[in-house]
């Protein structure tokens, strides 16, 4: 039951692995099973996302309230094409690996799909940012390493 409910966290949005991790460690799992399941979790919803988050935005952009929703998401997102841009697919698994609020595996299957990104290599450039970003949250959930409080 545990590990379903670090499975769940880690697939949703706004969680993504950066609660998934620390919940699944403080539910008693082991770091190796935390790191796994967080990682599957995280991962699990990006192939969906990338095939149809395109046709979900058009049917979601019919209703006013989550058109301007969406139109604020979009644009935040837009600002941070530059890296993909400048760096291609290594580009968007950097942003997927930086456990900072607006990126991670949600945020960059939105942007490879703005940007009309081949399906495969953003599949396999997202699933490698999601993995980076395990190392970095568990390290800092086992105190590996510290985070700047600058950055908060």
């Amino acid at each position: 039951m545990r590990e379903l409910v670090v499975l769940f966290v880690s697939a949703l949005p706004i969680s993504e692995l950066r609660g998934g991790i620390p919940l699944a460690l403080a539910l008693g799992l082991t770091p190796a099973k935390a790191f796994i399941i967080s990682i599957i979790g995280n991962v699990l919803p990006v192939p969906f996302l990338l095939l149809f988050l395109e046709k979900l935005k058009n049917l979601f952009l019919r209703v006013e309230v989550v058109e301007r929703y969406y139109k604020k998401i979009e644009a935040r997102v837009l600002k941070k094409k530059r890296i993909v841009e400048k760096y291609g697919y290594i580009g968007l698994a950097l942003f997927v690996a930086i456990p900072f609020p607006a990126t991670g595996a949600w945020t960059g299957s939105l942007l490879a799909t703005l940007l009309d990104l081949e399906f495969k290599k953003s599949l396999i450039f997202i699933s490698l940012g999601v993995i980076m970003a395990g190392c970095i949250v568990l390290s800092a959930s086992l105190g590996l390493l510290t985070i700047p409080k600058i950055l908060f």
